[in-house]
C-alpha cells in the first residue's frame, strides 16, 4: 500500500476501535459512563485528527501493526503533562473578567433620556442603544431579585433592592421603577406617593408611546411588591441623600465668629 492508503487504513481502523468502545460504554451503567467520559472524549478528538494527519508511511505502518492502535494513542496522550488544566484555569478567569468588565460598562452607561428619533437625528443612537440595553437588563434584573427574595409571603426589600442597585446603580433602577409606575398609573395596587414620585423622574419625551419604554416594564411580578421594592429604593435614596449631607457639614471648617471688639477704658 502507498502512504495514502496507509493513513486511510490507519484512520478506518482507529474509527471502528472508537465505534467498538462506544457500543460498550453505552451498554454500562451511568457512573460507570462518567467515569469514562474524558477518555471517551480524547479518543474521538484523536479520531478526528486522524481524519485529516498525513503520516509517513513507516508512522503509519507502526500504527496498523497494534492491534488497538487508537488505546495506544490515548494511553500515550494521558502520561504526557500538557497544559490542559492551565488552560482550564485561564477560561475561567477570562470568563470571570469578561462578565465583570460587561457589568462595569452597564453601571457605567449614561441613562438616555431622549427619544430614538432624537438620537438618529443627532448621530446618538451608539449611546441610546447602550442605555436601552442597559435598561433592559435592569429591568429583568428586579423581576429576578423580587423573585429571589420573596418567600413565605414577605419580601426582603433590603436585600432586593442592594443586589440591583450595586449592579445598575441608582439611577437606573430609579428609571426604570418610575417608567413601569407610570405605565401602571391606573392600578390600585401602586400606592399614591410612589406614583406621585414616579411623576418626578426624568423620562423621555415620547416615554407614553415609546416602544421601547413598554418593554421596560416591570411586568412579571406582583404589582404589589413592585411598589414595596420602590418604596424601599426611594427610603435607601433619602438615607444615602442624608449621609451625604452630614458628611459635607462634617466636611466644611466651623464658621468663626466674629470678633468683638474690646471697650476702651475711659481716659482719666
Amino acid at each position: 500500500m502507498n502512504t495514502n492508503d496507509l493513513n486511510t487504513a490507519l484512520y478506518e481502523k482507529m474509527a471502528a476501535e472508537q465505534d467498538k468502545y462506544r457500543d460498550w460504554l453505552k451498554n454500562q451503567p451511568p457512573e460507570e459512563i462518567l467515569h469514562h467520559a474524558y477518555e471517551y472524549t480524547v479518543r474521538e478528538d484523536i479520531v478526528m485528527a486522524m481524519e485529516n494527519l498525513d503520516l509517513t508511511g513507516a508512522q503509519a505502518q507502526a500504527l496498523l501493526d497494534s492491534p488497538s492502535p487508537l488505546a495506544d494513542v490515548y494511553r500515550y496522550f494521558e502520561k504526557l503533562e500538557t497544559g490542559y488544566m492551565d488552560v482550564i484555569r485561564d477560561s475561567i478567569e477570562n470568563r470571570a473578567n469578561d462578565v465583570c468588565k460587561a457589568q462595569e460598562e452597564l453601571r457605567a452607561a449614561p441613562v438616555y433620556l431622549h427619544s430614538a428619533a432624537y438620537a438618529s437625528e443627532h448621530g446618538e443612537m451608539t449611546q441610546y442603544q447602550a442605555s436601552y440595553q442597559a435598561n433592559f437588563a435592569c429591568k429583568e434584573a428586579v423581576e429576578q431579585a423580587i423573585n429571589a427574595h420573596y418567600g413565605d409571603n414577605r419580601l426582603d426589600t433590603g436585600s432586593a433592592v442592594k443586589e440591583v442597585v450595586e449592579k445598575f446603580g441608582p439611577e437606573r433602577v430609579e428609571f426604570i421603577l418610575a417608567n413601569t409606575i407610570r405605565h401602571k398609573d391606573g392600578d390600585g395596587r401602586i400606592s399614591r406617593d410612589n406614583k406621585a414620585w414616579a411623576k418626578t423622574i426624568p423620562m423621555p419625551e415620547d416615554s407614553d408611546s415609546s416602544r421601547h419604554c413598554a418593554y421596560l416594564v416591570v411586568d412579571s411580578v406582583n404589582p404589589g411588591l413592585t411598589d414595596l421594592f420602590a418604596r424601599e429604593v426611594r427610603n435607601s435614596a433619602q438615607k444615602m441623600e442624608k449621609r451625604s449631607v452630614l458628611n459635607q457639614l462634617k466636611q466644611e471648617p466651623p464658621a468663626r465668629k466674629p470678633a468683638v471688639p474690646k471697650k476702651r477704658e475711659p481716659e482719666r
